[in-house]
């Protein structure tokens, strides 16, 4: 436990629970030896509560993000999760995860005595947030895409309290689809391209504004790669199954993943984002490059994270199922999650008691945004105030 430069004291948690599993698929000792071993971080003022703001996001490290520090200066005892593949989301599969997710939960109420749990799902936390709730409410899935069995039934998950939604996505597969490449005619030879499905091309990029008609094709254009890959992922699953033995997975390398046309034409599904610029810097550039959405991946965690078909970690399916308050935060300016993904979400979301809000300019991670970060820390505080919910309960 220590106490830092804005006098918010910061405590390691730990929380460890048995799992048996055919084969291990992370690396080192978070997820081997028959135990998930998983690491937090409580960051709190030195008041008690009996509130606490969860965060967890599929691959990111979220006590490093803005919004868990400015919501535990403001008052709030927040604890921020890693899951059992901390910053690698190679291996990952959602089914898995909720596992994770439910047991800092429960170690949250169970051991650390708070009575109400706020579930904040940031980014591409927001999917992976109402999949959880969705599942801890009422159990419907019994399996992983893979066909894995998965007893979410005996995990006893506890739902949370309500939830917040912001700068999140419909699920990564819809991520994935919108951006993936669909000039890659070649899947081991990312240089063979179709010419007028090459969005960066500078022929390409005269036609901007996009017409429907391009935009179409397109978008079916990248359907199309998205399921040829799904075939194959499948296709090598049934063979390792058939074939028997020890050998039960394979990798995947899936090449030019950044290449959504609303970066390089702000016309298409418009907010107040800058052209020309993604959430990891400039799409061209993202694109071929090593840290592209989906780049590296296991057959399962393809099916299970990046299916459009087959990912069940969809937010759309998810928050018609639960019923806890419900607010959506808007980031206007935001350069990774689409506005209308926020919009879809929240009009699919069945909670009697939702709210949207839009903080205006913002990009993803307040980049030199402190006054936008305070205004997205008092629109949480109020609507939780709202609910019946304070900093000091």
């Amino acid at each position: 436990m220590t106490l830092d430069q804005d006098g918010l004291i910061q405590e390691w948690i730990s929380v460890k629970y048995e799992e048996t599993s055919a084969f291990t698929e992370t690396y080192g000792f978070a997820g081997s030896q028959g135990m998930i071993n998983l690491d937090g971080i409580l960051l709190r003022p030195p008041t008690s509560s009996k509130t606490l703001l969860f965060f967890m996001h599929p691959s990111t490290a979220v006590h490093v993000l803005p919004m868990p520090r400015s919501l535990a200066k403001a008052g709030f005892h927040v604890l921020c999760g890693q899951n059992r593949y901390p910053r690698n989301d190679t291996a990952l599969i959602f089914e898995k995860v909720l596992f994770d997710y439910g047991a800092y939960i429960r170690y949250a109420k169970e051991i650390l005595g708070y009575e109400k749990v706020i579930l904040y799902g940031w980014s591409g936390g927001g999917p992976l947030t109402t999949y959880y709730q969705a599942q801890a409410e009422k159990v419907s899935v019994f399996e992983t895409p893979a066909g894995d069995p998965i007893d979410f039934k005996h995990a006893n998950f506890i739902p949370g309290d309500a939830i917040i939604f912001q700068a999140g996505s419909i699920s990564r597969a819809r991520i994935l689809l919108d951006s993936i490449d669909p000039s890659v005619r070649d899947e081991f030879n990312p240089d063979d391209r179709i010419g007028h499905l090459d969005l960066y091309s500078p022929e390409t990029l005269k036609l901007r504004p996009f017409s429907q008609p391009y935009i179409t094709e397109y978008r079916e254009a990248q359907l199309a790669r998205m399921r040829r890959i799904t075939t194959r992922v499948k296709d090598r699953l049934q063979t390792l199954r058939k074939r028997g033995g020890a050998e039960m997975e394979s990798c995947l390398l899936t090449h030019r993943t950044m290449a959504d046309p609303r970066w390089v034409d702000l016309s298409i599904d418009p907010n107040d984002r800058r052209e020309n610029l993604c959430v990891s810097g400039v799409p061209e550039t993202v694109n071929s490059g090593p840290v592209g959405f989906g780049r590296f991946s296991t057959l399962r965690s393809w099916l299970s994270q990046w299916s459009i078909d087959d990912s069940k970690a969809d937010a759309i399916i998810s928050t018609r199922q639960i019923s806890v308050p419900f607010l959506a935060i808007e980031n206007s300016a935001d350069e990774a999650a689409p506005v209308s993904h926020m919009k879809n979400v929240f009009d699919a979301c069945n909670s009697a008691s939702k709210a949207y809000f839009t903080i205006n300019g913002a990009n993803h991670y307040f980049r030199q945004q402190p006054e936008l970060l305070n205004e997205t820390t008092l629109t949480v505080t109020d609507w939780l105030a709202r609910m019946d919910i304070f900093p000091y309960q």
